[in-house]
């Protein structure tokens, strides 16, 4: 079955993960993506066997899923001769992508006007921490951006520490932003057949991630700024709730009729209390109301209060944990995971999966992330189209191992 994006080939200069994950969506639906790496050591996350101190298993999680479906070339771009395969592949792709500062690509003799010069069709597609423009260029991690962006200090109790939403979460937001700009780049110079430049950067990523509280700021609302104790929320019935096992989220709105739904569900009749009777009532005595959920809630198991909402149209939902989201048939059915066979380990492995579903070209995990170079001597004779002579010399010369 035909792919969405085949027929593009991308030149995957990234390292870590926000560079390497937006490639791997374009690999995913089809694209050629080939992995420029050093032959020394490669991409860092190579290395990566533990997180936070915290082994990750036996096979290297990190590197191999966002660089799966890949191939791996591998070039000293010290070397001239390096320098001279690399501008080979510029040829012959339709993108670069990196995520390595500007600065460094331009000493690297790699940057947009001299990689657009060999091929002006190339889209040339930075990752940046803060954005091309305005001169920042410190290092950027997940974690120092969020906190930049105001997410942070939104999320946790008044009082208590400001919580990191985690998971590279940043990064991984920041990499469908750069698949999603590459995609675009690539539909306008299909009908121009000009390339272009373009950058998405993790703090522009992020602060987009922050939307909702941060557009609700611009807009005048101060409080959307500020951290939001769950026991004071203006809607008592747009809340977080315990139950004797794991908490609960409601999402009703703050009617008559859905607070009549939800007191039905918890077998108490709070309505018929003067001061919860009507929708200004509940807002105005928020904090009570919320102190006499909570003692409803925490009595029942979450399942037993999923089961009595359900009944009851209460919109509501687990909160669930890593190990509980893994079983869930619904994610498993939409391709959100996946088995793929790990050549490391030598048996399939379980893998997250797709987030976009295309009913004529979809998406596939064909093949785990390629070991250092694998693809290095069958891209230069068969893309290249290098004569073995000419691959031994370059060899000889240390550009590629």
């Amino acid at each position: 079955m035909t792919k969405a994006l085949e027929g593009i080939r991308v030149i995957d200069f990234t390292v870590w993960f926000q560079g390497p994950v937006s490639a791997q969506y374009l690999a995913d639906f089809g694209a050629e993506v080939i992995k420029v790496e050093n032959p020394k050591g490669g991409d860092q996350g190579r290395g990566v066997r533990s997180m936070k101190a915290l082994p990750m298993g036996d096979w290297n999680q990190y590197f191999l899923v966002i660089n799966r479906n890949k191939k791996s070339i591998a070039i000293d771009l010290k070397k001239p001769e390096g320098q001279e395969i690399l501008y080979r592949m510029v040829e012959k792709s339709d993108v670069f992508l990196s995520n390595m500062s500007p600065h460094l690509l331009n000493k690297m003799n790699l940057s947009y006007e001299k990689l657009s010069e060999i091929n002006p069709k190339l889209i040339y597609a930075t990752n940046t921490g803060y954005g091309r423009f305005g001169g920042v260029s410190k290092p950027s991690f997940d974690m120092t951006v969020q906190a930049l962006t105001g997410a942070m200090a939104r999320l946790g109790e008044p009082g208590q520490p400001p919580i990191y939403l985690g998971m590279g979460s940043g990064d991984a937001y920041g990499g469908i932003m750069s698949a999603m700009g590459i995609a675009m780049a690539i539909y306008q110079r299909n009908k121009t057949g000009k390339g272009q430049s373009l950058d998405a950067s993790l703090y522009g990523a992020q602060l987009y991630l922050a939307a909702p509280y941060l557009q609700s700021f611009l807009a005048g609302d101060e409080k959307s700024a500020l951290q939001q104790s769950r026991k004071e929320v203006e809607n008592p019935l747009w809340n977080l709730y315990p139950t004797s096992d794991k908490w609960v989220y409601i999402c009703e709105e703050n009617t008559d009729e859905r607070f009549a739904a939800v007191c039905k569900a918890l077998g108490h009749d709070l309505a018929s209390e003067d001061r919860f009777s009507g929708t200004e009532k509940r807002a105005e005595n928020n904090v009570a109301l919320i102190a006499a959920l909570e003692a409803l809630t925490s009595q029942k198991s979450d399942a037993e209060l999923m089961a009595a909402f359900e009944a009851n149209s209460v919109v509501s939902s687990p909160i669930n944990n890593l190990a509980d989201v893994i079983k869930d048939e619904q994610a498993w059915r939409n391709n959100y995971f996946m088995k793929a066979y790990c050549e490391e380990v030598k048996r399939e492995v379980e893998v997250r999966g797709l987030p976009v579903t295309l009913s004529k070209t979809p998406g596939e995990v064909n093949t785990l992330g390629p070991q250092l170079g694998q693809d290095t001597e069958l891209l230069m004779m068969d893309l290249l189209e290098y004569e073995w002579d000419q691959i031994e010399e370059f060899k000889a010369k240390g550009a590629i191992p």
